[in-house]
């Protein structure tokens, strides 16, 4: 992996919040070193709007993003990945399509906002938590030495920035 621009797919089952959250995070992010992108299992056909509405807070791009199958980026005119990661419990448990190129794959799972219950604040505080989680760990693969780990090495790495809680406070280096 000595590419200089890395793409990444996010999945989740219905990439509608988490897995748009991560693609728009990832794209300003990365900028010039990683490409973004994002999809569902079953995609429910356009992002939350509470996720749209957050991302324009954040001062993020939000026009060009869609909710769509992982289908589009398992055929042989799809981008080819270099990694991919689970953001939702359902998507890691499904059997995903064969993704060209055998890309570095790790499960970060976070709550889903989309399905938080009560008021309209609790229901946005459930989003800016997701938004936050996906930033810490997104911060943490951006400045990884991608380029000088092995495999290994750096499969230990992506699979600890999903399962340690300090990610999700921010904590981790």
């Amino acid at each position: 992996m000595n590419d200089n621009v890395y793409n990444v797919l996010f999945l989740c089952t219905g990439n509608s919040a988490r897995s748009i959250l991560a693609e728009a995070i990832l794209e300003r992010e990365g900028i010039g070193r990683f490409r973004a992108f994002s999809a569902g299992s079953q995609p429910k056909g356009e992002p939350h709007p509470m996720a749209i509405d957050l991302l324009q807070k954040m001062n993020h791009k939000t026009e060009h993003l869609r909710s769509k199958s992982w289908d589009a980026f398992s055929g042989a005119d799809a981008p080819e990945m270099h990694f991919v990661f689970t953001v939702c419990d359902n998507a890691a448990a499904e059997s995903c399509p064969v993704w060209p190129g055998q890309p570095m794959a790790a499960h970060w799972g976070i709550p889903d906002p989309a399905a938080a219950e009560g008021t309209e604040a609790e229901r946005r505080i459930a989003f800016a938590d997701a938004y936050r989680m996906m930033t810490n760990r997104i911060s943490i693969f951006v400045n990884l030495p991608i380029a000088s780990l092995d495999r290994l090495s750096l499969q230990k790495k992506l699979n600890t920035i999903g399962s340690d809680p300090a990610t999700d406070a921010g904590d981790a280096a």
